[in-house]
């Protein structure tokens, strides 16, 4: 890589799941609209065939007359061959597929366990990250073995024990997490700001707020906008809104599993007086499961989606026509910008900006109270080369327990993946919100957890259901 007259040029970038048919076309188009960087692109992903048809519509992007970034597309035939010489590595991956997160997402449902998503917290994410961490010990391995030096940005979920298991095998890494929850809820406050104050064209980049928790389950205990303190206009907007909700018409709560009308996050509020800063079906995930999923009725009350697994196979179909359509040139992608912030960072990173931002790290004191080594989202500064933590300050006592139980939860969840241990998986369960707050007998959570690992066991490492 080779910086000068301000750009970059010559950067080598690893997408480790470059077959994705959602971030590495949200990362393409990104990088085409660009001007600043240019370079090559090395797609890595066990469906070699997803990866080809990436390599043509990424080609395709940075031909385009008004794409501003220049990029060479590469098909990698292995992982180390992706990786040597990479200056950056992204990791975008679905462990497994989607049958197996069916039985992630709907078997916990027969004792009345219902999740909204699945992928993070609950027995759907300790289950999901019991497939990934193997993986990301695969990835971890060949990162320090073939491009020790190159920084990596992770956006696969869970977040948090992905990032562990990073920093649990290359301790030396250079990793972070990275996720755009944080941005929607300053969008929010931004229409706040709006509709209260009466401020004109609010973007989110003017929502300066404090971040401070777990990915997915993080919070804002300071938010300011133009000099203006957004705490109490917050609570103003929220008591407006309380009963109803807040429904975007661009986006009505009720129209897509992946929308909201922000009830729970408003309760949130009222309960803790922190902003939370995600979406309501993975903020519902971390708290006690008696509460805002009870049951799909009481989902449905508070305004936001159980998100089936079926409705995400039908949403891969049509992500699979799309790419054909892609691949032939009978449709192109837009260039308009996606709202995401990984190429913003890469810019940093590279020298040509300073830019603060929410990232996920292990604790080196960012937030007090939190076990250290942990993996906790706040505010980073990124620069060349540098991705330095902002002291964030402590969580209230009833949220620091919340937030430490799914950390305890986490725990076991490596314990598990490490020594192959079912015991560590129960435990995992037990420390659960979503499960620890239900009625369910002794036998009945042992049976879910055997079936549920056993439904999973392709995944897992040679004999690791006997031990």
């Amino acid at each position: 890589m080779k910086v000068e007259n301000g750009k970059a040029t010559g950067i080598r970038i690893a997408y480790i799941g470059g077959g994705s048919r959602a971030w590495a076309w949200t990362f393409m188009r990104d990088l085409a609209m660009e001007p600043t960087l240019s370079g090559e692109i090395a797609l890595y992903d066990i469906d070699h065939q997803a990866a080809e048809n990436n390599r043509i519509i990424g080609t395709r992007l940075s031909l385009m007359p008004d794409a501003q970034g220049k990029w060479d597309y590469r098909v990698a035939q292995s992982l180390g061959d992706a990786l040597t010489g990479a200056d950056f590595v992204v990791i975008s991956i679905l462990p497994g597929t989607f049958d197996e997160m069916e039985h992630d997402v709907h078997m916990p449902e027969r004792l009345g366990i219902w999740q909204s998503v699945g992928d993070t917290a609950g027995p759907g994410g300790i289950i999901r990250a019991l497939r990934t961490i193997p993986m990301f010990r695969e990835i971890a391995e060949a990162i320090r073995d073939f491009a020790p030096e190159a920084i990596v940005i992770n956006y696969t979920n869970p977040m948090t024990l992905c990032v562990q298991t990073l920093y649990d095998v290359f301790p030396q890494i250079r990793a972070f997490g990275c996720c755009h929850e944080v941005f929607s809820t300053q969008e929010l406050l931004a229409k706040a700001a709006q509709e209260m104050l009466g401020m004109e064209k609010v973007c989110r980049d003017e929502v300066h707020v404090n971040v401070l928790g777990i990915n997915h389950f993080t919070w804002f205990d300071a938010a300011s906008c133009r000099g203006v303190d957004l705490m109490p206009v917050y609570r103003a907007f929220v008591d407006k809104h309380y009963d109803e909700g807040f429904d975007d018409p661009a986006k009505p709560w009720d129209a897509s599993p992946f929308n909201c009308a922000h009830r729970v996050k408003f309760d949130l509020f009222r309960r803790y007086g922190l902003i939370a800063a995600a979406g309501d079906r993975h903020l519902a995930e971390f708290m006690p499961g008696d509460e805002y999923l009870k049951d799909p009725e009481t989902v449905r009350a508070w305004k936001f989606g159980l998100t089936s697994v079926a409705h995400r196979k039908k949403d891969l179909e049509n992500r699979l026509a799309r790419s054909a359509r892609l691949v032939s040139g009978e449709e192109s992608l837009p260039l308009e910008p996606t709202g995401e912030e990984g190429i913003r960072l890469m810019r940093a990173l590279c020298g040509l900006d300073r830019v603060v931002s929410n990232v996920n790290l292990p604790n080196r004191g960012q937030i007090e109270g939190l076990p250290m080594g942990a993996v906790v989202e706040t505010n980073a500064v990124f620069s060349k080369g540098s991705i330095a933590p902002v002291f964030a300050g402590k969580l209230p006592v009833e949220l620091e327990g919340l937030v430490a139980d799914n950390l305890h939860s986490c725990f076991f969840v490596m314990c598990a993946a490490r020594d192959g241990c079912l015991e560590d998986v129960v435990r995992a369960f037990k420390w659960s919100p979503n499960v620890s707050a239900r009625n369910i007998s002794e036998a009945e959570l042992r049976r879910l957890v055997s079936d549920m690992v056993e439904a999973t066991r392709a995944y897992l490492p040679e004999g690791w259901y006997y031990r």
